[in-house]
């Protein structure tokens, strides 16, 4: 896990090296590729399709890696819908107009099992093949959502892991998670994306989006924990959320 995020080993280096960035196309990715492409690494966008009732989130992301610019966008589908038991890919109601305590409260229902583990595992294969040591995931352990794959924890360990699984870790190549949101509150997570030119009108958080004017499901809800959370970041900066305007 890396939160000093440095994309040359010295000064001398000729070109930047390349860097793998989750993108799925909400307000934490948005800034973490923001974050990368400002320490100078050239970056490789993944993004997954897994059955997620908040797919209006991939088409974010390819307003995210266009607007900032990324080296390539690969996608990648994967049906978690075959284990459910997420309000996210099963017939689960997602929780509304929650507070913070009850946020904070446990590990949500929004909560998809294994996700993070299996995104990072498609991560760490896309870096093996484009020679990369470093991974960047806009994971955040204190937003209230409570999920385990969020946690310091769990980036050390699947580190650990990946420097023992991959040809690139037992020859000597040493892969980094960076987690550089990790501790950082949602208000200072969008000072450092609007400072780094980030546009968070493209992007979308909402778990439950409802019809727009066409009946597609893009509209954000403004009552789900991710838009409440982002709401209220946007708020303590004296701005409205740019996605609930529209």
């Amino acid at each position: 896990m890396s939160q000093n995020v440095t994309a040359r080993d010295d000064a001398s280096a000729a070109a930047p090296r390349s860097a793998v960035v989750l993108l799925s196309g909400g307000l934490d990715s948005a800034t973490t590729l923001a974050i990368a492409r400002s320490a100078g690494f050239e970056c490789h966008a993944i993004s997954f399709d897994y059955g997620q009732r908040h797919r209006a989130e991939l088409e974010a992301a390819r307003r995210v890696a266009a607007q900032l610019g990324v080296a390539s966008h690969r996608w990648a589908t994967i049906d978690l819908r075959v284990f459910g038991g997420s309000a996210l890919t099963d017939d689960i109601a997602v929780p509304k107009d929650r507070d913070e305590s009850e946020m904070a409260g446990g590990i949500p229902v929004t909560y998809v099992p294994a996700r993070n583990t299996v995104f990072l595992a498609y991560a760490l294969g896309l870096a093996e093949v484009i020679g990369s040591g470093d991974i960047f995931i806009g994971v955040n352990a204190v937003d209230y959502s409570g999920y385990p794959d969020c946690r310091p924890a769990f980036i050390k360990a699947f580190e650990a892991m990946a420097n023992v699984a991959t040809k690139a870790g037992v020859e000597g190549h040493a892969l980094r998670i960076h987690t550089p949101l990790i501790d950082w509150s949602k208000t200072a997570i969008i000072q450092r994306g609007l400072k780094l030119g980030v546009d968070y009108s493209l992007t979308h958080s909402c778990y439950d989006p409802q019809p727009d004017a066409s009946g597609q499901p893009t509209r954000a809800c403004g009552h789900c924990d991710a838009c409440l959370l982002r709401k209220r970041a946007f708020e303590s900066l004296g701005m409205n959320d740019p996605v609930l305007e529209a």
